[in-house]
């Protein structure tokens, strides 16, 4: 059916009209709103696709050539901030669109808004922070070598009793993460709230949302700002075991799936 086709390939295609049905979801657009965010996501992603996706294949070629040795946690916390660099990049390249946006919003699409933060909140909640404790050590270790297994392939009985040893010394802790997550949704509804009290020009909620974003990334709470340097320390050594744990065999499917990606997103970019 996918005609040689891979799953990438398709949900890139699909990936504005996907975006519009997940930001729907939580703004509940009217008639007027559809066609203008419909534009901008379509502008937005072909941006993206001539611009961004080259780069990220060659940040693919390059982690190619890397997987076939040992690394080090400067290392990984170097890929780390390179890719939180092309997030930041794309980011701040939709912050126009969603500024066009805010300026629109009534107040009962942020009524709308806060009720799909309250069910992320309730799904977070069932997901990560079970009643005991062991459960929820084990549903962080299974999620963990999920996404290890979908890079390397299985996993080796010893590699994901490693996995749980080394997890069992993370930072992690959920009710944190989540705390601050509710902040940010506070932050994020009297933001728009504002916006539409006060008559915000495009400009001054741009200039709102680059600061919100500002402080995802480093959080005005600095117990928070604490935690979450000890935490990506802790990550960037996590990776490094765990890909100095694995066999060649391993790391040459590692590499397989890697030029995989590489290949669609090159393809994706020729296809104008």
């Amino acid at each position: 059916m996918v005609s040689g086709c891979s799953a990438v390939r398709i949900g890139y295609n699909q990936a504005p009209t996907l975006a519009y049905w997940w930001l729907d979801g939580y703004a509940d657009f009217v008639d007027t709103q559809t066609p203008r965010v419909r534009d901008a996501l379509s502008a937005w992603f072909a941006w993206h696709r001539r611009t961004q996706l080259p780069e990220y294949a060659d940040l693919l070629a390059k982690a190619q050539i890397e997987a076939v040795s040992d690394t080090t946690p400067e290392r990984a916390c170097e890929w780390w901030r390179d890719l939180r660099a092309r997030v930041d990049t794309a980011v701040d390249h939709g912050l126009p669109m969603a500024a066009g946006l805010m300026v629109t919003m009534t107040p009962q699409q942020i009524a709308h808004i806060e009720q799909r933060y309250a069910k992320f909140n309730d799904e977070y909640r069932d997901e990560y922070l079970q009643a005991d404790a062991a459960e929820r050590a084990e549903a962080n270790a299974k999620r963990t070598i999920e996404r290890a297994e979908s890079l390397y392939g299985r996993l080796g009985d010893s590699q994901r009793a490693n996995v749980r040893t080394w997890l069992a010394e993370s930072p992690f802790d959920a009710e944190v993460w989540l705390a601050e997550r509710q902040q940010r949704q506070r932050d994020a509804l009297q933001m728009l709230r504002r916006s539409i009290a006060g008559g915000v020009t495009h400009e001054q909620a741009q200039a709102a949302l680059r600061g919100y974003v500002g402080n995802m990334e480093r959080s005005p709470r600095e117990a928070y700002r604490r935690y979450n340097e000890r935490l990506t320390q802790f990550n960037c050594a996590f990776t490094a075991r765990l890909h100095n744990s694995t066999t060649n065999a391993q790391r040459q499917a590692a590499i397989r799936k890697l030029n995989g990606w590489e290949g669609d997103l090159r393809a994706l970019a020729a296809d104008q």
